[in-house]
């Protein structure tokens, strides 16, 4: 989301108008005395319980030695971000995180934390942005999902933007990303695939096991220290199934259509080759039926040549014995019953060739 979106969803942003005569002078020293504290807030230095991600209050501004007419014109000439119920961020903050979708959100987070109260952390879809997570399904970008406890004297409903959740937050399950309290990544998972869907959950928890921020025994533990949490059933069979050798979305998605149209299991990033060489690594590989699947993602070919390597390479893998099948993340997710059809088919023309290799000459 880019620096107008933050501004737009979450601040009260006055723009100077430096054509009205009354407009007030911005002071110069007031300008370098907020900048220079704002900029002093970094992670190491912010107080978890109130200072998040570069967000300060105005009572923790006016300590610092701002007052409140200063304050005022620092908000009208745009160098602080109003946000909801007296919280600022320093414009240049926000500007230097455009781009970077976790610390984007983190801003974003951090004035709903600031709203919805104590006893509350950031969780869900908005945990995952933060953690760095990869997510089926995006566009949720500007709602903060929180969660709160139960006997939290927080409110009940969650304010404009917020997506509000009432769970048990065991001290192992809440870490301190960018200043603030925010769901594990094993807890973030587990949310997701509970909440959400199976397909979803096992893309976010391929993604985290694929980039070490998880292991399994850490799902089953979150999953364990809540056995009656309400879509649990669909988290074991995430945990159970998800794998950190998919590489990407696609792949995680792909495997879930597998198993859904009942294909067995494929060993995943195996290198494949001949007796005498090794020609490439396969995405998907059924060894018992020498069938290979590659998931095209949308820039694979867009390289003249590079997609003239990928035939080569199929053909190579041919001659040596192996059926290959492409498929792309419209005909996995529109048509996956076509892609399985494909896979089968594969799968008998391997078998007739395997019997006629092992056919004696002249019979």
């Amino acid at each position: 989301m880019a620096v107008g979106a933050i501004q737009r969803h979450i601040l009260t942003y006055a723009r100077p108008d430096r054509d009205k005569p009354d407009a007030e002078p911005c002071v110069a020293e007031d300008m370098s005395v907020a900048e220079a504290i704002l900029d002093r807030m970094t992670d190491s230095c912010m107080p978890e319980s109130s200072q998040l991600a570069g967000v300060a209050t105005a009572a923790e501004l006016a300590a610092s030695g701002i007052s409140r007419g200063q304050l005022q014109r620092l908000v009208r000439r745009g160098a602080l971000l109003r946000l909801a119920r007296g919280g600022y961020a320093s414009a240049a903050l926000v500007a230097a995180q455009s781009g970077d979708g976790a610390t984007e959100h983190a801003v974003l987070a951090a004035a709903a934390l600031m709203v919805a109260g104590t006893g509350t952390v950031v969780s869900h879809h908005s945990a995952a942005l933060i953690h760095g997570l990869d997510m089926l399904g995006r566009g949720t970008e500007r709602i903060v999902a929180l969660t709160r406890l139960p006997a939290s004297t927080s409110r009940r409903s969650g304010p404009p933007g917020v997506r509000l959740h009432v769970a048990a937050l065991p001290a192992g399950h809440v870490v301190t990303c960018h200043g603030m309290p925010v769901t594990s990544v094993a807890r973030t998972v587990i949310d997701l695939a509970r909440t959400s869907s199976f397909p979803a959950g096992v893309v976010a928890a391929d993604s985290a096991l694929r980039i070490n921020k998880t292991a399994k025994a850490e799902l089953q533990s979150v999953i364990a220290a809540c056995p009656r949490w309400p879509g649990l059933q669909v988290a074991r069979q995430v945990a159970a199934f998800c794998d950190g050798r998919s590489e990407s979305v696609l792949e995680s998605v792909s495997r879930v259509a597998f198993r859904g149209q009942g294909l067995p299991a494929p060993e995943l990033q195996v290198w494949v080759g001949d007796e005498t060489e090794v020609i490439g690594r396969a995405d998907f590989l059924w060894r018992t039926q020498r069938t290979i699947a590659e998931a095209d993602g949308a820039i694979k070919y867009a390289d003249p040549s590079r997609a003239m390597a990928q035939l080569e390479r199929d053909a190579r893998l041919r001659e040596a014995g192996f059926e290959v099948v492409h498929f792309t993340w419209q005909g996995i997710t529109q048509a996956p019953g076509q892609v399985a059809a494909s896979i089968q088919a594969a799968f008998q023309r391997a078998t007739v060739l395997s019997a006629a290799r092992r056919r004696p000459a002249g019979r």
